[in-house]
């Protein structure tokens, strides 16, 4: 049946676009997360194990969350590793070692990119896109994300 929401089709698919690449982000975030949690060596193992997987469960379910978003306004969501990989604004690549410090300092970097997308386009989809529930979806998503940040922030900070 056709979505009919009150948003034009070219508005949902502008913001169907945007949801898409915050969902690759999402992935390779959640992802490299889990490479924390499964890699991680040092004095600080089992607490740094635990708060990577706190943070792993929550961006599953912020990975789910942009999925079915896209769905509400009426748009499939990808779901392959190749598309999230061409869509994502993030790198799979990971150049440290194994320890907490380091891949705190990685994943923050990841959530500082998400915080800066998600900031640049709510208004955007508010305002031009007229989608004020997904203008309010991301504006949430965006504290959880500015939550985490200030989490590894705090971790990597210098004493």
């Amino acid at each position: 049946m056709k979505t009919n929401i009150g948003i034009t089709q070219e508005n949902r698919k502008a913001v169907a676009d945007i949801l898409a690449k915050l969902l690759a982000d999402e992935f390779v975030l959640y992802t490299k997360t889990l490479k924390a949690h499964w890699n991680l060596e040092g004095h600080d193992f089992h607490t740094k194990h635990l708060f990577f997987e706190v943070h792993y469960n929550a961006i599953k379910k912020f990975t789910d969350s942009v999925a079915e978003r896209m769905r509400k306004i009426g748009h499939y969501a990808p779901a392959t590793l190749k598309e999230y990989l061409d869509l994502t604004h993030l790198t799979e690549k990971y150049d440290g070692d194994n320890t907490a410090l380091e891949y705190t300092a990685a994943l923050l970097e990841d959530h500082d990119v998400i915080i800066k997308y998600l900031r640049e386009n709510i208004a955007k989809i508010e305002d031009e896109f007229e989608d004020v529930g997904t203008a309010d979806f991301l504006t949430g998503l965006m504290q959880e994300h500015e939550e985490m940040a200030w989490m590894f922030r705090a971790t990597v900070a210098k004493v």
